[in-house]
């Protein structure tokens, strides 16, 4: 509280003793919130030196205050604001003030409607069944190798270094580890100067977007699509074009057909597992996607988010992998591999524009944890992360199976889905019951279920939500679907 001679004003030739004067100040600044409820205060000796006074009236003062019920004396602890203030203003403070807060509004102008609102949903409520749109479940993820080899990283005098600001791009181990994997299991012939570490692969999304265009210029996105990929591009100003996906993916026939009259300057795609309905891209359509972004240069923004969770048969390799005069902006994450409070992702793409993205994002975030991706980099040069998707694929393809079975036989004909090939949430469409209503019923009931009103569209309206499986076990799936079919009343 070196502030203290400044919201403190001391008249030595008023009528009001010294002691007095202080009091009040500090019944003053008590009100207005300067010093808040609980807050330890100075002792007498450092007030009467910073105020100039003789600490004895200090002394007085804090008597005065605790007299009037202000402040309280707690042994071997010192002086502290008390929580429970007077409810009675005293007599010699005439004016009333209410407690100090941040105003609601700022004095000065800034453009609020140029920011899109993205409302967040929080934490996950404690003990609420959730229904989520496709995460991973936490509690397996291999917290404790990552724990363990982040403790021992930072013992080693070889990497005290990584405490300190370093490469924007992300750490070379973790860029060199990366190459190495994406190349032996993706088909990506890539360099570390390739990759660009990000946090997650929202932020790949909008660095990539702030790159490629300029506010009003034209892009292609699927619909229903992913609406986390639409709140970047409508937050750069994008003039954004929809096409419909079916079960076979993208319609590239209809981006064919917005070329020819546009200029078109990418296509946003999620050719595995599109979010939200869960559909792959078939390889003659990726191989079309590619020639026309060949022929009408533009760029493809290949989001392959949860490529390792395929559970019919082997995936398709991406699109980037089949890249040949560098058309594709590959962005992944193990956000989706590990949970989603481990934010790391990557973006792969020609070195030029690698370059320029990690100078965007430094003028944005200076670097990642270099410490957490160093840690990362071991686990999968021990084989953590290789056993651990082993095991989350066969234990996720199992609560897929089952919530399947679940919503076949306990909602019959109120839902329909497909049971997908890969990712971790059933896209479902409820039949003659109203969603908004049986997900704010839902939530009475202690299910969190969302409502699909971000999948709808000024045009349509899906009815449809994804139900994540990944993140419940048997018995939470049982006991989520048993509150819908309560609510359907089947």
């Amino acid at each position: 509280m070196d502030f203290l001679q400044e919201i403190t004003t001391i008249d030595h030739k008023a009528d009001t003793p010294v002691y007095l004067q202080i009091t009040n100040a500090f019944i003053h600044n008590i009100r207005s919130g300067h010093f808040r409820k609980g807050v330890k205060l100075p002792g007498s000796r450092k007030v009467a030196a910073l105020l100039k006074v003789n600490r004895m009236t200090v002394v007085a003062a804090y008597e005065e205050l605790q007299a009037q019920g202000w402040i309280e004396k707690r042994p071997q602890s010192g002086t502290f604001v008390k929580n429970e203030l007077p409810l009675l203003s005293p007599e010699r403070i005439a004016e009333k003030e209410e407690p100090y807060t941040v105003p609601e509004s700022t004095h000065f102008n800034f453009d609020e409607n140029r920011i899109f609102p993205i409302v967040s949903s929080g934490f996950p409520p404690e003990g609420k069944l959730v229904f989520n749109d496709g995460f991973p479940d936490p509690r397996l993820a291999p917290v404790e190798a990552l724990l363990r080899n982040m403790r021992s990283l930072s013992r080693r005098a070889v990497h005290k270094k990584y405490f300190m600001y370093g490469g924007s791009q992300g750490t070379l181990i973790l860029r060199k580890t990366l190459s190495e994997h994406l190349s032996d299991t993706r088909g990506l012939p890539v360099t570390p100067e390739n990759i660009l570490i990000t946090k997650g692969s929202q932020m790949g999304i909008f660095l990539a977007t702030s790159l490629l265009i300029q506010p009003g210029e034209d892009i292609i996105i699927g619909e229903p699509g992913f609406t986390g990929a639409e709140f970047a591009f409508r937050q750069l100003e994008a003039r954004i074009n929809r096409v419909p996906v079916d079960e076979d993916g993208i319609d590239v026939e209809a981006i064919e057909r917005l070329c020819r009259t546009k200029t078109i300057r990418f296509v946003y795609v999620i050719p595995h597992h599109h979010n939200p309905t869960t559909v792959t891209l078939t390889p003659e359509r990726r191989i079309k996607l590619l020639e026309l972004a060949l022929a009408y240069k533009f760029a493809i923004l290949e989001d392959d988010y949860d490529y390792d969770f395929h559970y019919a048969s082997k995936p398709m390799m991406p699109m980037a992998s089949l890249d040949r005069y560098g058309s594709v902006i590959y962005i992944g994450t193990l956000t989706k591999t590990l949970a989603p409070a481990i934010r790391i992702g990557f973006m792969v793409a020609p070195e030029n524009f690698i370059r320029s993205a990690t100078h965007l994002r430094k003028s944005i975030d200076v670097q990642g944890d270099s410490l957490m991706e160093n840690a990362i980099a071991e686990l999968y040069r021990e084989g953590a992360i290789a056993r651990h998707i082993k095991r989350s694929v066969r234990l996720y393809r199992e609560r897929r199976d089952h919530l399947c079975r679940l919503l076949r036989e306990e909602l019959g004909n109120s839902v329909s889905f497909k049971i997908p090939d890969g990712g971790m949430s059933v896209w479902t469409t409820f039949q003659g019951e109203d969603l908004t209503t049986i997900s704010k019923n839902a939530r009475e009931k202690g299910l969190i279920l969302p409502d699909g009103k971000e999948h709808d569209t000024s045009s349509k309206k899906y009815n449809a939500t994804r139900l994540g499986f990944a993140s419940l076990n048997f018995e939470e799936q049982e006991q989520a679907v048993g509150i819908l079919k309560a609510l359907i009343k089947v």
